[in-house]
C-alpha cells in the first residue's frame, strides 16, 4: 500500500506564478515514464516468476510508480490547462515499447537484474530530490518530495533482494559494476527521449532521438547540486559493495558534478 494518495496532495496550494516552464516540460516527460511502470512490472514478474513473494513486492512497488505518473501528470495539466495528458501518453506507448517478451533477465541473472534496479532508483530518487529543491511551486515540491521518499524506499527494496540473489548468483564487484556502468548509460536512451518527444512535440512532428534526448538532459542535469550527487554516488557504491562513503565518493562526486555541469552548460549553448 503505497504511505500517500492523489487525495492527500495539497492541489489547492497550486501557484500558477511559480511554475518553471523548464521544469513543466520535464515534468511532463517523467509523467509518461512513471505512468509506464506496469511495463516494467510485467517484465519483473517474468524474470522473478520463481519467487511469488517478491512479485508481490513488485506489485505493489508499479501500484506506487503508477501513482508518481498520475500525480506529475495532474500537475502537469494544472500548469498547462491545454496539455492533454492521456493524448500524451497514448503517443508515448504507441512509439516506445520494452521487450515484454522476455522469460529472464536481460542483465544475465536476478542479481544482475536488481543490480540495475538499485541504479535507477538511484537516479530517480536523486532527481526527484534535486526537482524538489529546484521548483518554488508549492505543489510539485510536495510532489516530489513524496515521490523522492518512494524512490529512496524501492532502492532499499531491490537493494535487499540483490543481497539475497548475490547469495545464489555470485557477481563480482566488477560484474556489478560493469552492470551499474551499462545502466547509467541507457539513461540517454530512448526512453527518456521518446518520452519528452510525446510530451511535448506538436503532432506531426518527427521524432529525433538525439535532440529529445538533449533537450531533456540540459533541463534535468542543471538542477543538481552537490548533496544530491553526493547521496547518488553513495548509493551507486553500496550497490557495487564499495565503501559508500569516504574519499572514493567524495573524488566521485566531484567528477559527477563536474560532468553534469560541463553537459548542462554546452546544451545550452546548442539551444537544446
Amino acid at each position: 500500500m503505497a504511505n500517500w494518495t492523489l487525495e492527500t496532495i495539497a492541489w489547492d496550494r497550486f501557484d500558477a506564478s511559480k511554475v518553471d516552464p523548464e521544469i513543466l516540460r520535464n515534468i511532463k516527460a517523467a509523467a509518461m515514464v512513471e505512468r509506464n511502470g506496469g511495463d516494467y512490472g510485467i517484465y519483473l514478474g517474468r524474470v522473478f516468476a520463481d519467487d511469488p513473494e517478491f512479485v508481490q513486492s513488485v506489485d505493489r512497488w508499479v501500484t506506487e510508480e503508477v501513482q508518481h505518473g498520475l500525480a506529475l501528470g495532474r500537475w502537469a495539466q494544472l500548469a498547462d490547462p491545454g496539455w492533454d495528458f492521456d493524448a500524451a501518453f497514448a503517443r508515448f506507448r504507441a512509439g516506445y515499447q520494452l521487450p515484454l517478451d522476455a522469460q529472464s533477465s536481460v542483465r544475465g541473472s536476478q542479481a544482475g537484474e536488481m543490480m540495475a534496479r538499485c541504479i535507477v532508483e538511484t537516479g530517480t530518487s536523486s532527481y526527484y530530490s534535486a526537482l524538489k529543491d529546484a521548483t518554488e511551486e508549492p505543489v510539485l515540491k510536495q510532489i516530489c518530495a513524496k515521490i523522492a521518499a518512494d524512490e529512496f524506499r524501492h532502492y532499499k527494496l531491490f537493494y535487499d533482494h540483490m543481497r539475497r540473489c548475490l547469495a545464489r548468483d555470485r557477481l563480482s564487484r566488477w560484474q556489478r559494476l560493469r552492470i551499474g556502468w551499462s545502466r547509467l548509460a541507457e539513461s540517454e536512451d530512448d526512453e527518456l527521449a521518446y518520452a519528452y518527444f510525446a510530451a511535448n512535440e506538436p503532432e506531426g512532428a518527427i521524432y529525433d532521438r538525439r535532440s529529445s534526448g538533449n533537450s531533456y538532459a540540459r533541463r534535468a542535469y542543471a538542477i543538481y547540486s552537490e548533496p544530491h550527487v553526493q547521496r547518488a554516488m553513495a548509493m551507486v557504491l553500496k550497490a557495487v559493495g564499495l565503501e559508500p562513503q569516504g574519499r572514493l565518493n567524495a573524488w566521485m562526486t566531484r567528477l559527477g558534478l563536474w560532468f553534469l555541469r560541463r553537459r548542462a552548460a554546452r546544451l545550452a549553448l546548442t539551444a537544446a
